[in-house]
């Protein structure tokens, strides 16, 4: 066990992250909140993210597998957005053999003393630091489609028509699961091997159910998106989603403030912070479709170079590298975005509808429970061009259904508020922890007696 777990309402946190933006932003939110209540929160993450967090009043701590920053080198995004190869190799190539390596960087912070980790889906070194310190351990689901249930059975990437099988019931979806996690077996045999070198006990599938700490599973997207399903863990409580999209500067470049303003509400086209990397065609094919429409747009372009328009654009068209999405997703007729966790809150929060053009990971299983609500409708990735995009979005801003339940939606969702439940529910757990260990000291010391 920890050695001596400080008192709950001075606790120190050790949150492990690893992916894009969308996967750092909601527990920065939560570490910003903790600290807010007297917590003293540490972000481990990779090194290109910590001015953003040190920005933030936040520790920050370094954890491997140190890549690249996309806008510098975007080949390790491009590969790991493929459809069809980008999980395999994400595992394979990025994160089975820096395993040990994130495992010492993370024990080295508890080392320091930490009274609660909290992990990412990715982030397996870290229930192992907790497991072999015996620290307690939290874990954050980003998206419902990582509790890989049965009963809400998901879209995967690269195998989209399994999700017929829906209508076949939860008995068939679950073997069919047990054989899509069988063939990732050998991908995470390394995660095996090392939990021996460790000297654990064999532990279950860190890929499924593994990942999700038996203590506490925060849920950390809506009901409105994902209810709970039978097969969840017990441990799982939902909280809804949790925000922060602050960037270098407060408000809107100045020239894209002058754009909004300047007429009606454009489409905003967006790839979020991990897809933009390879965008391909998508942003000149969504600039035909906005012009046969006779609509403003607003092309979220990123860093990458080979986004950059070199001509001048059109009238009523502007690029941009960035705008808070919280800010300027409200201000538009509609969003074309890539289905990412992060940019599909977000979206569903400004009460617009929505086009979804999915790359990877979640991300067609998120375009899936879009298209289910009515708030929006999937273009996949590989039959998007300016033809496809007009229709979708001549049939999305013309059918009044899809801008009133997306409004409806967006009201609901404005009401819930997932940080401070998520902030409750880690103090809970302190709490628990902080009884657990008096009573055992206490039982230690009158078997002693």
């Amino acid at each position: 066990m920890n050695p001596s777990i400080t008192s709950p309402r001075t606790g120190r946190l050790l949150f492990a992250v690893f992916g894009s933006l969308g996967d750092l932003h909601p527990p920065l939110a939560v570490a910003i909140s903790m600290k807010a209540r007297g917590f003293h929160p540490i972000i481990a993450a990779s090194a290109h993210y910590r001015e953003k967090i040190e920005r933030m009043g936040l520790d920050f701590r370094v954890l491997r597998p140190e890549t690249p920053d996309p806008a510098e080198d975007p080949t390790l995004m491009r590969r790991a957005m493929d459809l069809k190869t980008g999980t395999k190799m994400l595992l394979t190539e990025v994160l089975m053999p820096s395993l040990r390596d994130s495992y010492r960087d993370l024990d080295a912070v508890a080392a320091e003393g930490v009274d609660l980790i909290v992990s990412h889906p990715l982030t397996w070194g870290a229930h192992l630091v907790a497991e072999k310190r015996g620290i307690p351990w939290a874990s954050m689901t980003l998206a419902p489609m990582s509790y890989f249930s049965a009963h809400d059975f998901p879209v995967f990437a690269g195998l989209p028509l399994l999700a017929r099988l829906r209508r076949l019931g939860p008995g068939l979806q679950r073997s069919i699961l047990r054989l899509l996690l069988k063939t990732a077996q050998p991908w995470i045999a390394p995660y095996h091997t090392f939990r021996r070198e460790l000297g654990l006990p064999p532990g279950p599938d860190p890929f499924d159910k593994g990942q999700h700490s038996p203590r506490l599973s925060l849920a950390m997207f809506s009901e409105i998106l994902g209810v709970p399903q039978p097969d969840w863990p017990l441990s799982a409580v939902q909280t809804g989603f949790s925000y922060f999209d602050q960037g270098q500067q407060p408000g809107f470049p100045p020239e894209l403030e002058d754009f909004l303003n300047a007429g009606p509400p454009p489409i905003v086209f967006t790839l979020g912070t991990a897809a933009v990397y390879n965008a391909g065609d998508f942003y000149r094919q969504s600039l035909q479709a906005a012009q046969r429409l006779g609509r403003r747009a607003v092309l979220l372009i990123g860093r990458d170079p080979a986004n950059q328009f070199t001509e001048p654009l059109p009238e009523g068209i502007i690029a941009a590298q960035y705008a808070p999405y919280s800010q300027i997703f409200p201000r538009a007729a509609a969003i074309v975005h890539q289905g990412g966790i992060g940019t599909t809150a977000q979206a569903l929060r400004s009460g617009r509808p929505m086009i979804v053009m999915p790359h990877g990971f979640d991300q067609p299983d998120n375009a899936d429970r879009i298209t289910r609500l009515g708030v929006g409708l999937t273009v996949p990735k590989a039959k998007y061009n300016a033809d496809r995009a007009t229709r979708a979005l001549g049939r999305l801003l013309n059918e009044p259904s899809f801008a009133s339940n997306a409004a409806a939606i967006g009201a609901r969702i404005r009401a819930e508020d997932g940080t401070p439940v998520s902030c409750d529910l880690l103090i809970r757990t302190f709490d628990l922890a902080s009884r657990d260990q008096e009573a055992q000291k206490n039982g230690a010391s009158g078997h002693s007696g």
